[in-house]
């Protein structure tokens, strides 16, 4: 973690604190923490109290070594009841495919406490010594703070995390998309079970399937994907070669659903021999059913290619070039001729093939950026307005408002008090 520092470590902290006003923990991969990345508030007085045991310490590094494990596995913020029965969430950090640490905050409650839940905390502390007085008045003391908003917390300081860390977030987000597959499939097991159908292979589902690659429906095609997998995991539970044998029929579909959409074959079939190969090389379900899933986004991906290769190659530059470009004063003529296209051809193309003019489009890229700015810096609205591209401020707030519908001062102000816990008194 050393990569994270101080100074950065520093930047999120006050962030997330203007926002949700908790204090934040940072440990290594083994749960041990990191004290130059921590709060000087981080452990409030109910944790003083249960780690100054030394079970209660053990076992709260334990709590800490599993958390970090299974954040990082899944790649998403891992949200639990720690073993003294309070909240506690650790959000992973990750640059690539190595493993940095955690990031944890919470020790909260769900809700305010009541005598029931002061019994469940004493017994989940069997075997560490605490005044039931001293206890009571320590859970008192825990900010409450509903369900909803630990989740979006969680959220927040992932994004936050990752952005000022510059961590690489391909792999932490693939572990996430293959956590949430296999959500997708689990509910899918469990409505077959309660159905109690008859084994029967979906071969409808393959030719909706067939339709939805042909059409480039990502978000329909995955859903069906995700079905078939469930059928076949249901059926056929742990059995690793039949699950491959299946994918190896899926994939002809996914193949045949290309070529029908305008993707040449022998592209089709130098891509499958290095699917096939990739087949062999996997050894467990998880990784099986997150591969064919990224197999399926590449052959859609092929048909979008095949069907607007031309068009898409003309305005990618104009894309590339706002991207680029945004926070300096550019006109509709410089982005023009980074295109090589003249100004009317390409505002043609770009609302044919974006759905939106290219005045819009650069509009909206620098309003986003700015909400990023309004939440995440504690720059003023006019060195914000010129940050992302606008050299009038009035001009930036009427445009922020009408694409926001508020001011940028009142969706800074809105936001926070969208964040802001109570904390019992």
């Amino acid at each position: 973690m050393k990569s994270l520092g101080r100074e950065k470590f520093e930047r999120i902290e006050g962030v997330f604190r203007r926002h949700f006003q908790l204090g934040l923990e940072t440990t290594d991969n083994e749960g041990k923490v990191i004290k130059e990345l921590c709060s000087g508030d981080c452990y409030p007085e109910f944790c003083e109290v249960v780690r100054s045991s030394r079970t209660g310490l053990r076992r709260c590094n334990q709590e800490r070594r599993r958390s970090v494990k299974i954040a990082i596995e899944t790649g998403q913020s891992y949200i639990t009841i720690c073993h003294a029965g309070i909240v506690l969430v650790c959000v992973p950090v990750m640059d690539r495919d190595r493993a940095l640490g955690g990031m944890f905050f919470g020790k909260c409650l769900w809700e305010p406490a009541t005598e029931m839940l002061i019994e469940d905390i004493e017994k989940r502390l069997k075997g560490i010594r605490v005044e039931r007085i001293k206890l009571t008045a320590a859970v008192g003391k825990l900010a409450v703070i509903p369900g909803r908003m630990v989740h979006n917390a969680a959220e927040f300081l992932f994004d936050l995390l990752y952005e000022v860390g510059g961590y690489d977030t391909r792999v932490i987000r693939w572990r996430r998309q293959r956590a949430e597959q296999q959500s997708q499939i689990g509910e899918f097991i469990q409505e077959s079970k309660k159905l109690g159908a008859d084994w029967r292979y979906p071969l409808e589902s393959e030719r909706e399937l067939l339709g939805k690659v042909k059409i480039g429906d990502r978000t329909g095609a995955k859903e069906i994907l995700n079905s078939i997998l469930g059928t076949i995991l249901f059926h056929n539970p742990g059995e690793l070669g039949v699950l491959k044998g299946r994918l190896l029929e899926l994939l002809s579909i996914l193949s045949r659903a290309a070529v029908e959409g305008g993707v040449n074959i022998d592209v089709i079939l130098e891509k499958n021999l290095t699917y096939v190969n990739k087949v062999t090389e996997i050894n467990n379900q998880e990784d099986l059913c997150a591969w064919i899933s990224t197999a399926l986004d590449e052959f859609i991906e092929m048909v979008y290619s095949h069907q607007d290769a031309r068009k898409v190659t003309q305005i990618r530059p104009a894309i590339n070039y706002i991207d680029a470009n945004y926070d300096k004063p550019i006109t509709l003529a410089d982005i023009a001729k980074a295109s090589y296209l003249s100004a009317s051809r390409l505002a043609h193309i770009f609302k044919e093939q974006m759905g939106i003019t290219l005045i819009d489009y650069l509009t909206s890229v620098r309003i986003e950026r700015a909400k990023q700015l309004l939440l995440a810096t504690e720059q003023n609205c006019t060195e914000i307005c010129f940050q992302v591209g606008y050299n009038n401020q009035s001009y930036f707030t009427r445009t922020f408002k009408e694409l926001v519908g508020m001011t940028p001062r009142q969706f800074r102000i809105r936001n926070q008090r969208r964040e802001r816990i109570s904390t019992p008194l």
